[in-house]
């Protein structure tokens, strides 16, 4: 703020009007350009400090937000991921939070300077002189209202162009996770026409937000540009009239509004990215306000061992409204082995959920060494189960580090011991890094066989003390399926083991066997008693059987 009064000054010396000699104008115009000089280079060092401060610590903000966020998508249940896509997920954690940041980082940055620099600016000119200081003033409130009006388009619009960025990001994820099935159909074309349609409205819709915002921009030089018309113009009768006594006050003057000129421009852009931040703000909040389905209500340490017992169970998928399973009732006691059998649908899976907690039941009580398994610690209660889903998911990672999903610290040695007993330690060792191969996404490097039995290996490696088996055998053949088996249940001494399956010969060593049908238990016991007992079980002995020998 020291810069304009000194070239005011310069200007009075040049004029002459103190009658200054030759060599006291010389020394005064040197002095009055070594102020400007160390002012400007004060503001910048103050400058460079007020960055490292303000947009540093929205960087630091960014990294909170995210994090929060992350930590709140892990704690929501399966319904949540179920009734939204991974594309509007992943562009709220990416796409929203920086739009935010820009909020608490330039946009709080620049509007605490331009209030500061506009409240000061007026006093100096208020001071100078009040006339010229109001008609220069006048074209500001002609600006608020314009920001005002264009602010309420600015959110509606930014509004829908984060809808469409999300619908964006969701079509290509999906597009690039199912990028096998597209080149199987040869959908290619038809697929980048979706694509092209949808990127060519949100393109639209984007410039629909740019054509507003291109406003502000030109309105503010604009507004700036009259208000030098009038400083020169009022300022230059008033010179004329005898009003203001120098040159150098207009100078001051002109100076001070071209000073305005980008403080003032900044006002549309930092009202714009307010409007985008409230935007993507209230996105973020969407998902940060649901209340987790399942919640950790026992913050103490339990137990668990693997007694597990079935009570009334009925259960009911909320985005389906599929009634799963209906009044199941199911006794396994520690150690014991029990398969399920059952047809597509018939609520198999289902059990293995409940009993992770991944879905809290409908009615009825499943209970954990006696007590209710919600009042277990969940920590502790999924902490104690391997689990092996039906669709084996691997991480982009190598094959070692899949295995060690399951116990962190685990040796090499422990890491071959569960490879070989899931069978698939042959077969890793014939890829030129062995276990530190990185898979592709979702494991794709592998077969579905080779998933499977690393998700085995995976499962198998922590000792859990609960094993749940969701038909994870159905992509390996018979007699891998057979040395699979022989492994897990010398493995499973000692521990529960439930197996799902449609294979009579995943089955046929379990302790109990169940045969599920539309969510009803339609039969249940050994073995030997089911192939004695006509009924479903029975019959896909039989058909099995007779498919073996052929």
């Amino acid at each position: 703020m020291f810069s304009p009064r000194y070239v005011g000054r310069i200007i009075k010396i040049i004029e002459n009007e103190a009658g200054l000699s030759e060599t006291a104008k010389n020394a005064e115009l040197l002095e009055a350009i070594l102020f400007i000089v160390g002012a400007a280079i004060i503001a910048g060092i103050f400058t460079f400090f007020m960055r490292q401060t303000i947009i540093n610590v929205s960087r630091y903000i960014e990294y909170d937000l995210k994090n929060e966020i992350y930590d709140q998508y892990q704690k929501l249940s399966l319904n949540f991921y179920k009734k939204n896509r991974t594309g509007d997920l992943m562009n709220r954690i990416t796409e929203d939070v920086g739009r935010v940041r820009m909020y608490v980082g330039p946009a709080i940055m620049y509007s605490i300077n331009t209030i500061t620099l506009f409240v000061i600016v007026l006093i100096y000119m208020f001071n100078q002189a009040p006339k010229l200081t109001f008609y220069t003033i006048i074209p500001l409130p002609i600006l608020s209202i314009i920001i005002y009006k264009l602010s309420k388009a600015i959110h509606k619009r930014s509004t829908i162009v984060q809808e469409y960025l999300s619908k964006l990001s969701t079509f290509t994820q999906e597009s690039f996770s199912g990028i096998s099935v597209i080149k199987a159909y040869g959908i290619e074309p038809k697929t980048s026409s979706n694509f092209y349609t949808l990127s060519n409205t949100s393109k639209q819709k984007q410039l629909n937000l740019v054509q507003i915002q291109a406003f502000f921009f030109p309105m503010m030089i604009l507004l700036i540009g009259a208000s030098n018309l009038i400083v020169i113009y009022i300022g230059g009768m008033q010179y004329i009239n005898g009003k203001i006594e120098s040159l150098g006050t207009i100078a001051e003057f002109i100076i001070y509004v071209n000073m305005l000129t980008w403080p003032v421009a900044t006002v549309g852009w930092v009202t714009s990215i307010v409007q985008q931040a409230e935007a993507s703000q209230k996105r973020i909040n969407e998902f940060l306000k649901i209340e987790p389905e399942i919640k950790n209500t026992v913050e103490k340490h339990t137990t668990i061992n693997g007694n597990i017992s079935f009570s009334n169970v009925s259960f009911t998928y909320d985005d389906t409204n599929i009634e799963a399973l209906k009044n199941i009732s199911i006794d396994i006691k520690d150690g014991e082995t029990l398969a399920i059998l059952g047809k597509t649908g018939s609520g198999k899976s289902t059990i293995l959920d409940l009993i992770g907690r991944l879905y809290d039941v409908g009615s009825g009580s499943i209970k954990i060494n006696n007590t209710n398994i919600d009042q277990h610690n969940l920590n502790d209660l999924r902490g104690s189960i391997g689990y092996v889903p039906q669709d084996a998911f691997l991480f982009s990672d190598s094959i070692k580090n899949n295995i060690k999903f399951g116990k962190e610290d685990a040796t090499d040695e422990e890491i071959l011991t569960a490879a070989k007993n899931a069978q698939v330690h042959n077969n890793i060792v014939k890829f030129n890094k062995g276990y530190d191969t990185v898979l592709g996404e979702r494991g794709i490097t592998l077969s579905g066989g080779q998933k499977q039995r690393v998700s085995i290996a995976r499962a198998i490696i922590k000792s859990p003390k609960i094993l749940l088996f969701d038909d994870c055998l159905s992509a390996v053949d018979t007699e891998t399926e057979e040395k699979i088996l022989k492994n897990l249940f010398k493995l499973s001494k000692g521990k529960t083991t439930i197996i799902v399956s449609h294979r009579v010969s995943s089955a046929k060593n379990a302790d109990k066997i169940i045969v599920l049908d539309d969510g009803k238990i339609i039969q249940k016991g050994t073995h030997k008693s089911l192939i004695d007992t006509d009924g479903y079980y029975k019959e896909l002995y039989t058909k099995q059987l007779s498919e073996n020998k052929d």
